[in-house]
């Protein structure tokens, strides 16, 4: 192995436009870019949420569904998009997925050695595992909407030993105050332990068509710290990134380990 072993999530705020239909030059850039990393020598993994919007697209829905068998239905519908979109666009640049569709729980339990096992074999062969939480099953997700695709790519980056974990956002990283409301906020560049200050700085839910805030973020930034893994938040509209992140360069917002 000559690079590394980077776990790349993305959520529906950067898969998406505000009208829930796909961001087809984001994602273009995205996927370009996750290969050309995979080219280069680096182990990629792909966290990708979106499953729910792109159902509600597919069906015809302009708002996302308030009960859970309809949350579940559009899940059911989109991740056959999402993974037709990713199988689509890898193979433009002759890179294979896989998908895994994984709970929490299956990670944390005894079964967890069967997705390190599988996963460790897709890696070897040079496959892109995508992996997205199994929206029609784990429906206390679905009902407690906490964002928990930034927790499962946390675990999911312990389960697969990974470097790096790196977070898409739809801001630059973690800021010192909200910069959706006060243009002084500064982007706070390294965080060293996941402090009380620090998690007083998250706010609440994300989009309407996601879960996730910052609040997820920080969860997920200390499950993967615990494991010894450095966490990286960057904005999903700049995926270039990744190539600093990818040489411990400064890019948004690092979460060290140690």
């Amino acid at each position: 192995m000559t690079g590394k072993r980077i776990v790349v999530k993305v959520g529906t705020s950067t898969l998406t436009y505000a009208t829930g239909h796909l961001n087809i030059r984001r994602v273009e850039k995205i996927v370009k870019t996750i290969a050309d990393l995979q080219n280069a020598g680096n182990q990629m993994i792909l966290v990708s949420s979106g499953s729910i919007a792109l159902g509600m697209s597919k069906i015809g829905l302009r708002e996302r569904p308030k009960d859970t068998p309809g949350k579940q239905a559009c899940a059911a519908v989109g991740q056959c998009e999402l993974m037709d979109m990713y199988d689509k666009q890898f193979s433009e640049y002759g890179v294979t997925v896989a998908q895994l569709l994984l709970t929490k729980y299956v990670l944390l339990e005894d079964r967890r050695r069967n997705v390190e096992n599988a996963m460790a074999k897709l890696i070897e062969l040079g496959v892109i595992p995508v992996v997205n939480e199994n929206d029609t099953v784990a429906i206390d997700e679905l009902e407690l909407e906490v964002g928990e695709n930034d927790s499962l790519a946390a675990i999911v980056a312990s389960v697969a030993k990974a470097d790096t974990l790196v977070i898409m956002s739809d801001i630059d990283g973690l800021y010192d105050k909200d910069p959706h409301k006060y243009e002084d906020a500064k982007l706070i560049e390294e965080v060293h332990g996941i402090t009380d200050e620090i998690k007083a700085l998250a706010g609440g839910a994300g989009s309407k068509l996601g879960t996730g805030g910052m609040a997820t973020k920080l969860k997920a930034a200390s499950i993967a710290n615990e494991n010894g893994i450095d966490m990286v938040i960057i904005n999903g509209d700049k995926p270039e990134l990744l190539y600093e992140v990818s040489e411990d360069k400064k890019a948004g917002t690092r979460f060290f380990a140690g």
